[in-house]
């Protein structure tokens, strides 16, 4: 039995999620915190983290190595997405972060968080042929499934802080700015040769905006006794959501219940990628997964040190629906 923890560096927020592993490969989440850092804020066209940003993140990555200490972590597994990976400063950064809280940062690969998302959500769902999106603050993770196989993956350098920071800058949304921004994820998704041939697949949608979905509908409903991870909903459902998100200002996007306050300002840019993908791939419906990146990290640990196939997650891994990111 071990204890693992696993933080998630992100664009927009920093996660963690501490676990115990059981010998029999199954595990726990024991304790999960969450953080919007916005690490990505500011980078611009020359992809430069900014001080400002640098600095509220490792304050949180403190706070994250003081949980980690208190339960005991065996193991620590930290890695950084799309904001450091792209940014020109990412190895002062992973050296400053080294030096104040001792985390030594994994720079993942495009691919790398694919298919870690992929390991997350094959191992906690039942679907069998569909394309996950994880839409996070800087990019979005594509991974085609068939017969629960990852034949194609791949990272768009598009997500919820760049698409909001370079086309969605004001109070509201403009008709103009609608445009601009939907085209020019289409041309993305259009490059994508394998995307073009995967028509009618139901799309498994990872991440924070991603969820908003789910939480928004789940509100509407009266629903909230059921969890996200599972969640469904038809592609007609998300666009009606979304033409109420875009028709409000970000003062009454943030009253929307399910939709975070914190969010309310980037999360025109982080649902449009799931509305460009459902129209690209004509969709029939999405599927939320709660699992993404971090418990794929548990998957591989619990695979490498059992040496056997996964065995799904304890009752109750997956059922905790707080306003995680």
């Amino acid at each position: 039995m071990a204890v693992i923890t696993v933080i998630d560096l992100g664009s927009n927020s920093t996660r963690m999620t501490i676990s115990r592993v059981h010998h029999d490969g199954s595990y726990e989440a024991l304790y999960r915190d969450q953080s919007m850092v916005r690490l990505s804020e500011g980078m611009g066209i020359d992809k430069t983290l900014q001080k400002p940003a640098m600095a509220r993140t490792i304050k949180i990555m403190q706070t994250f190595m003081a949980a980690a200490k208190k339960y005991q972590t065996d193991q620590l597994i930290a890695v950084a997405t799309a904001a450091v990976r792209q940014a020109q400063n990412a190895d002062a950064f992973s050296k400053l972060l080294k030096k104040e809280t001792g985390i030594t940062l994994r720079i993942l690969s495009g691919d790398e968080e694919a298919y870690y998302d992929y390991l997350a959500v094959i191992n906690t769902l039942p679907t069998e042929d569909f394309v996950i999106m994880d839409t996070g603050g800087g990019s979005v993770e594509l991974v085609q499934v068939q017969g629960r196989k990852a034949m194609q993956m791949l990272s768009v350098p598009i997500g919820a802080v760049n698409l909001s920071e370079t086309f969605f800058k004001g109070q509201t949304v403009s008709a103009t700015e609608l445009f601009r921004a939907t085209i020019s994820v289409e041309k993305r998704f259009d490059n994508i040769a394998w995307l073009q041939n995967v028509k009618n697949l139901p799309i498994v949608a990872l991440g924070g905006s991603n969820r908003t979905f789910a939480k928004i509908a789940r509100r509407q409903r009266q629903e909230t006794d059921l969890p996200v991870h599972g969640y469904r909903l038809s592609a007609e459902d998300c666009y009606t959501i979304f033409a109420d998100v875009i028709s409000k200002n970000v003062s009454s996007r943030g009253k929307i219940p399910g939709l975070a306050k914190e969010r309310a300002d980037i999360i025109v840019g982080g649902m449009l990628p799931l509305i460009t993908g459902l129209r690209t791939i004509d969709a029939p419906h999405v599927v939320f997964s709660q699992a993404s990146l971090r418990e794929g990290i548990v998957f591989e640990y619990i695979m490498q040190k059992t040496g056997q196939k996964i065995i799904a997650p304890m009752p109750g891994a997956m059922t905790q629906d707080d306003d995680e990111n």
